[in-house]
């Protein structure tokens, strides 16, 4: 396979150096680079979609550089595109953070607040933001997943998820019928939520691959040796 372009979309919003050095790592024929030059996005292999902070900033700056109309079209050429935390997030119709934001709409689905009062099953309190590294049970055969255990560990930071059931169901559910089906990953914070999503040859994941350690690592090398087919 010959060396691969990755772009790295830039709207201010997301930890650009630290993903771009673990590109490198992981694929040091690759040509990476930081770009919000449409042009430069449009003509890399592969486009990875970061993002962090609020969501209302998020969205304010994709629109205004208009890269809510590029990365469908990136997704609608069948390059592989690989969102992260609130890039997937901005992915989906909508998020109730800041009183309610309006996403790309590229997948189906809302993200929530996880509350004030979050308890486990035993009645204690859980920390909002969840924060650190958590288990992801893959609900998929991906090729982002392959050569990583099930029930591998992330890392995570976000007070707001992605839903992930279409009804009640256990983080130990061995069903995905009961979860959305563009799931690929779940994890639970006293709640299931959407750890990964997936549709054809786009993949996002609320976790931080590029802070995940082995597993993370394993995920962007499988991106970036992905062709975009399942």
């Amino acid at each position: 396979m010959g060396a691969s372009s990755v772009v790295i979309i830039d709207y201010g919003m997301g930890n650009l150096h630290s993903v771009s050095s673990a590109l490198a790592h992981v694929s040091p024929n690759s040509q990476v680079q930081i770009s919000a030059d449409p042009k430069v996005i449009l003509n890399a292999d592969k486009v990875v979609f970061p993002g962090v902070g609020a969501i209302r900033d998020c969205m304010a700056e994709i629109r205004r550089l208009r890269f809510d109309i590029l990365v469908p079209e990136i997704v609608a050429q069948g390059k592989p595109l690989l969102g992260i935390c609130v890039g997937m997030q901005a992915l989906l119709d909508s998020s109730e953070e800041n009183g309610g934001v309006e996403g790309i709409g590229l997948l189906s689905g809302r993200v929530r607040f996880f509350g004030e009062n979050l308890c486990d099953a035993e009645g204690q309190r859980l920390k909002v933001p969840h924060m650190g590294w958590n288990n992801v049970k893959q609900l998929i055969d991906h090729p982002l997943w392959h050569g990583i255990e099930d029930n591998s560990r992330f890392y995570f930071v976000h007070s707001y998820y992605a839903e992930a059931v279409s009804k009640t169901a256990a983080i130990n559910s061995t069903d995905p019928a009961q979860y959305s089906p563009q799931v690929a990953g779940l994890s639970s914070h006293s709640l299931d939520f959407a750890a990964a999503v997936s549709h054809n040859n786009l993949f996002a994941t609320q976790f931080h691959p590029e802070k995940s350690h082995t597993n993370g690592i394993k995920l962007l090398k499988n991106f970036v040796e992905w062709n975009g087919e399942l």
